[in-house]
């Protein structure tokens, strides 16, 4: 399987313009810039991009582990906050901390946890990234 993303930049870094796109036309040349990576500019940038690609990763990921445990989640809500810091190498996604809500009717704690540990381990953007991943996992009743 392979899907495709591109980008069209045109000028210099900081007054230069760009729009991304995807195959699936969900994103059709949509706006970026350095106003939108580094400021609070309007459009998207590559880490809220990933961000949200975790997001979506993990949640399929922990609905597969818990229907391994022939549990069948209600709802699963996952925000993934990606740290873009500038380093020694420039600047680098440093951290990914996914913060989780999920019901699931009759799922114990201990079933939920090894669920999301194994989710958040097997989802393939978690093994992409080289960033530190951390997560916060909550069961609601």
């Amino acid at each position: 399987m392979q899907r495709k993303g591109s980008a069209i930049w045109s000028g210099d870094l900081k007054s230069g313009k760009g729009t991304l796109s995807a195959d699936s036309g969900v994103l059709k040349a949509t706006q970026y810039s350095f106003s939108t990576r580094f400021e609070n500019g309007i459009g998207t940038n590559p880490e809220e991009l990933i961000a949200a690609a975790h997001a979506g990763c993990f949640s399929m990921a922990l609905s597969g582990q818990l229907g391994e445990a022939k549990l069948t989640p209600t709802r699963i809500n996952t925000t993934a906050t990606v740290t873009l810091e500038k380093t020694d190498a420039g600047f680098t996604v440093t951290r990914v901390h996914l913060d989780v809500v999920a019901k699931v009717p009759g799922a114990s704690q201990a079933a939920f946890d090894k669920a999301t540990a194994d989710a958040k381990a097997g989802c393939p953007i978690s093994r992409l990234l080289k960033a530190e991943i951390t997560m916060t996992a909550r069961l609601e009743a």
